[in-house]
């Protein structure tokens, strides 16, 4: 089941990107690149995020960790999105040009000299899970990439715009995925 859910999320994520002249836009393999692992004390892979991070609590990102992080790592890049959304993914926080020595987020914590980009809700910054009450469960895919370089990309960056300039500077990446319903 876990395999065909990162098969599912990867198919969208390159069925939605769009790159020159609307071809799909190159988006990092998961399979492609090395795992590096990422966690939180808030809850388990595949487990349900506290309402505490959710538009319905203080809405404040969870505390993350990562490990297995190569040598080599110039940046590291972050991205929360749904892909459970009606309309299509969800951009709910994008972040890059993290610390590559950076081993853990607390609760709410923006990394330090890291650059975020505009999430789905029109803002910068953290927007936890939201989705339409009555809705099944949606899954939130938060990924964290280690880089090869730093990237330059405008301050209101999309996810589009991120996951270009990933496009062949992907060392490894690794998620962490929550659910969370209304």
């Amino acid at each position: 089941m876990r395999g065909s859910w990162v098969i599912a999320v990867a198919a969208a994520a390159l069925v939605t990107g769009c790159g020159h002249g609307g071809r799909p836009a190159a988006v990092p393999s998961a399979d492609a690149s090395p795992r590096l692992t990422v966690t939180s004390a808030a809850y388990p892979d595949d487990g349900t995020v506290p309402r505490r991070h959710t538009c319905d609590g203080a809405d404040v990102s969870p505390p993350l960790a990562f490990t297995a992080v190569p040598a080599g790592t110039a940046s590291l890049a972050l991205l929360l999105r749904d892909f459970d959304a009606p309309r299509g993914p969800f951009t709910h926080w994008l972040v890059w040009n993290i610390d590559p020595h950076t081993r853990q987020l607390s609760a709410g914590e923006r990394p330090r000299g890291a650059a975020e980009g505009r999430n789905d809700f029109g803002g910068t910054g953290y927007g936890g899970p939201c989705p339409p009450r009555g809705n099944r469960p949606h899954h939130y895919v938060l990924t964290v990439y280690a880089l090869d370089r730093r990237l330059s990309l405008a301050p209101d960056a999309s996810a589009a715009g991120l996951l270009r300039a990933l496009s062949g500077h992907t060392l490894a990446t690794g998620t962490l995925t929550g659910r969370y319903s209304r």
